[in-house]
């Protein structure tokens, strides 16, 4: 009856439909095939071979074709062409040795004539003066020829906003001052306003805008780079956004963070939507190692065939801490166990093994004690309560033990998500100080700058200096050139110009 019931529907099916309801059914096969093996190797343990290497997987680091990288470079031409013509105490702290010093002498007072100085005692102090505000006035003198024909003038250097007040180095605090300091627009006003400099809300709001939009083609830069990193970790984080159609009301928007390990960059994209279509323009033609947390969005990218999702051991172990009022004796077994996969990676770090050594001291040390959890959840997780906390805790990595195992597979890969949360972080302290976005577009302009001051904290790269360099520059500077703006080649070309 049921067979009939079957032949009947599919009977009635067009051609299209009856092709993608076996492909869904295909698909549904491969993914039972794929968990039945991953339980299979929890309970029996996995071999070493494994995680030698996959011919279907590409040696880190990925490239972009040279192809997309000419069309890249074009793209990037235009935008800069469009933008140059756009409107625009344990003991004393040791003292820096960049510094200036000022030197004040000091002799006792009363008559020294008949004394002989035998020496000296020198005190020193870190002293600052508040920033200090002053005009650039340029003078540009004009000649006529003698003859009569033509007037010549001095050239007026490139400036950030075209017929705007405000130098590069005065934008450049603004935008320190709110993204990486968390300093709002309006106590900035209240700073200006002690120097008796007046100035609207209104003209702060747009000189901000206008600096952020001179970094869009360096932003679109990075877009590209990132996507052709492959090993990218990821994770997402909320922020208020005003909502224009009503008054008062604000929108849940998300900045999604992409962070690549093997250079140190960030990306900040932004999002109205913790949806799957919010990661879609990163993800949707990313390949290669995929880490992230255990949010629904990402399992999904992390079933296709040209990516190797990896999960993250510190929300594993999260659970687990979690778990220890509700079953101290097994959630501390498990959190042992997973300490000495910690102690694997800080031996790697301490002796400065390379990629390949890792791996191999991974492979000889981690996949026992990864082996050997696996089993124990296995047979434990049959006797737990599933709605108990360290029954959550099991069901959290069992349901994701591939994922766990698979930073295994090459010696560049982090065994957690860390470094990622680690470059939201100024978002979460900025949203308590300046509370939202003034609207979606704001946002996405904030991203950029949240970028390239992550990439700047991640490289030891002063933020100011990088970004009035790069505001100073960026109108002028050969397309082809535009990277050598990123916060970490600025270092390596400041550096290299000091030698």
């Amino acid at each position: 009856m049921y067979l009939y019931a079957m032949q009947t529907a599919l009977e009635h099916l067009s051609k299209d439909d009856l092709l993608k309801a076996i492909s869904s059914r295909d698909e549904k096969i491969e993914y039972l095939e794929s968990q039945l093996a991953m339980y299979r190797r929890m309970q029996f343990g996995q071999k070493r071979e494994r995680f030698e290497g996959d011919p279907n997987q590409g040696v880190l680091p990925f490239d972009a074709e040279p192809a997309e990288k000419e069309q890249q470079q074009e793209e990037i031409k235009e935008k800069i062409e469009y933008t140059r013509t756009r409107p625009s105490h344990k003991g004393r702290a040791k003292l820096p040795e960049h510094l200036p010093v000022q030197e004040i002498e000091i002799r006792p007072e009363g008559d020294l004539s008949d004394m002989v100085c035998i020496g000296k005692e020198i005190t020193e102090e870190l002293e600052c003066e508040p920033a200090k505000f002053y005009i650039k006035r340029y003078i540009r003198y004009k000649y006529a020829a003698k003859s009569g024909e033509g007037v010549k003038i001095g050239e007026l250097p490139e400036r950030v906003i075209d017929k705007g007040i405000p130098g590069a180095g005065l934008l450049a605090m603004i935008l320190t001052d709110k993204y990486m300091d968390h300093l709002p627009l309006y106590r900035q006003k209240q700073r200006f306003a002690r120097d008796n400099i007046r100035i609207p809300s209104s003209t702060i709001e747009g000189w901000t805008k206008e600096a952020l939009i001179k970094l869009q083609p360096l932003y679109e830069q990075l877009v590209f780079d990132t996507k052709s990193k492959g090993y990218l970790q990821v994770d997402e984080t909320p922020i208020k956004v005003l909502d224009k159609d009503k008054k008062g009301a604000a929108h849940q928007g998300y900045y999604w963070v992409y962070h690549c390990p093997l250079d140190k960059t960030v990306l900040f994209d932004y999002s109205p939507t913790r949806g799957g279509s919010a990661p879609l323009p990163m993800l949707g033609s990313f390949r290669g190692y995929l880490q992230t947390d255990g949010y629904a969005v990402y399992q999904q990218h992390g079933k296709k065939k040209e990516i190797t999702h990896l999960a993250c051991w510190a929300h594993a172990r999260r659970e687990f801490e979690r778990a220890l009022d509700n079953d101290r004796a097994r959630a501390g077994k498990a959190m042992l166990m997973i300490q000495k996969l910690y102690a694997v990676e800080r031996q790697a770090r301490e002796e400065s093994l390379d990629p390949g050594a890792t791996k191999a001291l991974r492979l000889e040390k981690s996949l026992p004690v990864i082996n050997e959890l696996g089993e124990w959840i296995f047979k434990e997780i049959k006797s737990t309560l599933p709605k108990s906390q360290i029954g959550k805790a099991m069901a959290y990595a069992y349901a994701r033990w591939d994922g766990l195992s698979a930073y295994l597979y090459d010696g560049n890969l982090h065994i957690d998500n860390n470094l990622v949360e680690n470059a939201i972080r100024p978002v979460a302290i900025g949203r308590k100080n300046y509370l939202f976005a003034g609207s979606h577009e704001a946002a996405q302009r904030s991203a950029m700058i949240y970028s390239f001051f992550a990439i700047c904290k991640k490289h030891d790269v002063n933020p100011f200096q990088w970004l009035k360099y790069t505001l100073e520059n960026i109108m002028t500077i050969n397309h082809k050139k535009l990277k050598d703006l990123y916060p970490q080649n600025y270092k390596n070309n400041l550096q290299e110009s000091n030698l």
